[in-house]
């Protein structure tokens, strides 16, 4: 083996070791973002993990986004969640719907409309997925039965995770330009061959992404009885 392979490997192993470092951070502050910021709306919960989880896969890839939802769906499980198995299978269908769709789209498209493309699917995705696994796994777990489920989709479960995945969308969106110029700026991700440039037409995008967000919390407390949105406390 020549000096070259051996600087070669060692070099592979210290990027290596640094995009594990890079996908536990942000599995770290999605975790944190849960144990923080976690909203009970009726019976559903509302939560922003998949916003980390998505920006893994904007840096890394879907195959990122997919490992980072798998680890964040298994430490809810074992440390905050009361619905056991199936609920974390429902969390991990999710947030790997929502982000491996955006993030895939993106790494083909690594500008602002492949950011637009990617988010906007990632909510249409995640919604209709959801619904399906509402209908096959909830009345697992909540001992009820499917009629009743599919009668809950129109009020609740249809317009829930419809503003859930925009929510998470226009946070996604507004963050992620910040959070990869900064980590870039002190070297802990590659600069890569992103067009999402901060430009004019990308400031009227996180405008939008910002009236959204604000449209989103509006919307819950309207549809969803203002006195049913609570602060889940951690355990």
């Amino acid at each position: 083996m020549n000096s070259n392979t051996i600087d070669n490997s060692r070099k592979n192993k210290q990027i290596d070791i640094k995009k594990l470092s890079i996908l536990a951070m942000f599995i770290a502050l999605g975790y944190v973002c849960l144990f923080v910021f976690r909203f009970k709306v009726g019976f559903l919960t509302l939560d922003f993990k998949d916003v980390f989880i998505t920006l893994a896969g904007f840096v890394y890839g879907p195959i990122a986004a997919l490992a980072v939802a798998l680890t964040e769906s298994i430490l809810e499980m074992v440390t905050l969640s009361s619905t056991g198995f199936w609920g974390a299978l429902m969390n991990f269908v999710g947030s790997a719907t929502f982000a491996v769709t955006a993030s895939l789209i993106y790494k083909y498209n690594k500008n602002f409309k492949g950011a637009v493309i990617g988010l906007a699917a990632s909510v249409f995705t995640m919604t209709a997925v959801m619904l399906v696994m509402n209908i096959l796994i909830t009345p697992i777990y909540a001992h009820t039965n499917v009629k009743t489920v599919i009668k809950m989709i129109p009020k609740t479960l249809l317009p829930f995770n419809l503003i859930k995945s925009i929510l998470n969308a226009a946070i996604t969106f507004v963050i992620y330009k910040p959070v990869s110029q900064a980590f870039k700026t002190m070297h802990l991700i590659p600069k890569g061959n992103d067009e999402f440039k901060i430009n004019k037409r990308t400031i009227i995008g996180l405008v939008i992404a910002g009236a959204f967000i604000v449209a989103s919390v509006v919307m819950i407390f309207i549809l969803f009885d203002g006195s049913t949105f609570e602060l889940v406390k951690s355990k």
